[in-house]
């Protein structure tokens, strides 16, 4: 829970300084659930708050080493620290599977007492019964029709609101960075000085000469591409969005905030460059861009992608690395069918949607730099992925399913930097491998010798231990087929025996008036 202090150096500064809060936990024994992974320190398994960066912001920022401006600051984020502490007795983030999973819930039970009110409404009254017996009645059963879909709603609705509590705390971590940096450079402001850490060079703020130009241009037929990167632009005129002819358009590299909601006039447009911008958060209207086939947000501040994202169904290609993204739409899986590459390295991802399996198109897939905890069971059924990187997923990545040894053209597998202690059984069958990145992971299967001797000698190793695997499964599998018929033969005859015990004992206790058969009694 504690802030990032690649992502709020001020606030991670101050916070660590403040009594009350006591010491700062590792990050081998907790997890920072909603700060941005680091950008400008290397993300490593050393404690992030030790003396070294300390050091480095000291030196950049000295004035934090005023006891003045050091209290005005911790004043300042008090209110931080009271959710701080709330957050760490609730629990980390639910994943947004659950989350959406949860809010559904709460819509069908709210959808079942509606009908069940419904029912009550039109209920016919027994005749023998009086009106207003017959309403109180009503009543009562409407009351605990009520009590009970309220009950059956509060595990759901503790799950939504975990979540809604993280998202205010992740607000509330940007308005306090932004609150001591202000302080910060009144107490420079105090000492003519300036920090150039937090120098702003001005964006233009109406449309230069170039966009009017372009926007003139686009108003005919015919235009359809536009480059209009590194201009250091803040806005896009809303006029963009009549441009009905344009397929390729770049605004990569400037200061962008928002992208209007014209954009979905560009009902032609192909491929779309936004990365490099300041935006937090791309409009719905996106959804209705039916020809996408590109889109590039990298390097923003998206904190989500809008569902309706997952309306561009002719999307190939989506790069949405180096944000600030906790999760990726629900139903991104069965939307984008046709997607064949996926970026979403260098954001705070704790895990992907089982939906992902469904992307039968996908060949590459880099999740590099995220927080997760694993990888959906089903993702064997990606039989067209060719490229995999999961590394740097650090203590949170632990082991893989054993499906993945149904991902039969994978050529290139990055797992380094994580917490894997064995490869899966099945990983012998990756016949087209061809690259493979182990490094740093505390493997026991395969052993260290092996690893260093290539990836080919790997999957050497896991195949004659899948085979022995498959062995040893066969020959139990035949001694409890022997066991089984051993016992069933004993069983048989037993009961075999029994019988004729039994048909032998009657035959004697027989009367000695019935009829008696000569041949049996010599016999006997």
């Amino acid at each position: 829970m504690d802030p990032n202090p690649n992502s709020f150096p001020i606030l991670s500064y101050v916070m660590a300084r403040i009594p009350s809060l006591g010491p700062r936990p590792s990050p081998l024994n907790s997890e920072i659930d909603i700060e941005r992974p680091p950008t400008q320190y290397p993300k490593t398994l050393s404690d992030p708050s030790s003396s070294s960066v300390q050091v480095l912001i000291e030196e950049e920022m000295p004035h934090l080493t005023r006891p003045g401006v050091l209290a005005s600051m911790t004043r300042a984020v008090s209110d931080v620290a009271q959710t701080r502490s709330v957050l760490n007795t609730l629990g980390p983030r639910p994943d947004h599977e659950v989350v959406d999973n949860a809010r559904a819930r709460l819509a069908d039970v709210e959808a079942n007492l509606s009908k069940q009110l419904g029912e009550i409404v039109l209920s016919p009254r027994p005749s023998d019964v009086d009106r207003l017996q017959w309403r109180a009645h009503l009543s009562e059963r409407e009351n605990e029709l009520r009590r009970s879909s309220e009950k059956e709603k509060q595990v759901y609705k503790a799950i939504v609101q975990l979540d809604e509590m993280h998202d205010a705390y992740e607000k509330l971590l940007k308005e306090a960075e932004e609150r001591l940096e202000k302080i910060y450079k009144s107490a420079e402001a105090t000492e003519g000085e300036y920090s150039p850490k937090y120098e702003y060079i001005p964006a233009t703020e109406e449309p230069n000469e170039e966009v009017i130009g372009i926007l003139q241009a686009g108003s005919g037929e015919g235009l359809e591409r536009v480059d209009l990167s590194s201009r250091r632009l803040r806005f896009l005129p809303e006029a963009f969005g009549r441009m009905r002819s344009l397929v390729v358009l770049d605004v990569s590299s400037n200061q962008l905030e928002v992208i209007p909601d014209s954009i979905a006039g560009l009902e032609n447009l192909e491929e779309l460059n936004a990365s490099s911008n300041l935006l937090g958060s791309l409009p719905d209207s996106i959804g209705l861009l039916q020809k996408l086939k590109i889109l590039n947000v990298s390097g923003n501040k998206l904190g989500a992608l809008p569902d309706s994202v997952c309306h561009c169904r002719s999307l190939v290609e989506l790069d949405v690395s180096f944000n600030d993204l906790n999760y990726l739409p629900t139903n991104i899986g069965y939307e984008l069918v046709n997607l064949q590459k996926l970026s979403i390295q260098l954001n705070k991802i704790r895990s992907l949607p089982s939906s992902v399996c469904e992307m039968k198109s996908l060949r590459c897939l880099d999740a590099h730099f995220n927080e997760l905890h694993g990888i959906p069971f089903a993702v064997g059924r990606l039989t067209n992925l060719e490229s995999l990187n999961l590394s740097s997923n650090f203590s949170d990545l632990k082991e893989l399913p054993d499906t993945i040894g149904d991902l039969t053209n994978l050529r290139e597998l990055d797992l380094s930097n994580n917490q894997i202690h064995a490869l899966p059984d099945t990983f012998g069958r990756l016949d087209n491998l061809t690259r493979l990145n182990l490094d740093q992971n505390p493997l026991a299967i395969p052993p260290v010798e092996v690893v260093n001797e290539g990836v080919e000698a790997v999957k050497v190793f896991m195949a004659k231990r899948w085979l022995e695997i498959l062995a040893e499964e066969e020959r139990k599998s035949m001694l409890e087929m022997q066991e089984h018929a051993q016992t069933g033969w004993l069983t048989r005859s037993t009961s075999w025996l029994k019988a004729s015990v039994s048909n032998v004992s009657e035959y004697l206790a027989s009367p000695r008036g019935s009829p008696r058969d000569p041949c049996l009694d010599q016999q006997l």
